[in-house]
């Protein structure tokens, strides 16, 4: 038996244009499926926005994605969660931190750290926090 986590975005109307941005940055098949595709629209304004939707890559990439709809609480918070990226080489994550960058605020900017050949932490226009670095051998 096994088990894989999945991180779940949830989104307030940037839903779509979040893993669109994330399926240019990794590749991958964008899957969309709108509060009107599922037939389960409870406020008009919010029926094209998404109810499910994910990027999933070959090279190992997943995330999900949602809108939050309105008549729920929503509060993006500041540190609740961060997307780790884990590559085996500088050159592979330094490709994708990059296209991360681009609009973002860097947290921590890429380089070589006491525990890894390359790390990187950046707020992307999405306000999503990503942790980017290389596998080592002292770091699982």
């Amino acid at each position: 038996m096994s088990i894989t986590t999945t991180t779940h975005l949830n989104f307030r109307g940037d839903a779509r244009a979040a893993l669109e941005f994330y399926q240019s940055v990794f590749g991958g098949h964008l899957a969309v499926v709108t509060y009107a595709d599922a037939g389960n629209v409870q406020q008009e304004s919010e029926a094209d926005q998404v109810m499910w939707g994910q990027v999933l890559a070959e090279n190992g990439f997943h995330v999900m994605a949602y809108d939050v709809p309105t008549r729920m609480g929503y509060d993006q918070g500041q540190n609740a969660f961060f997307v780790s990226v884990r590559g085996e080489t500088v050159d592979e994550v330094t490709g994708y931190w990059e296209k991360l960058a681009a609009g973002a605020t860097v947290v921590v900017p890429m380089g070589p750290a006491g525990w890894a050949p390359a790390y990187g932490m950046l707020r992307d226009r999405f306000g999503i926090v990503w942790v980017v670095d290389v596998v080592s051998e002292h770091h699982g």
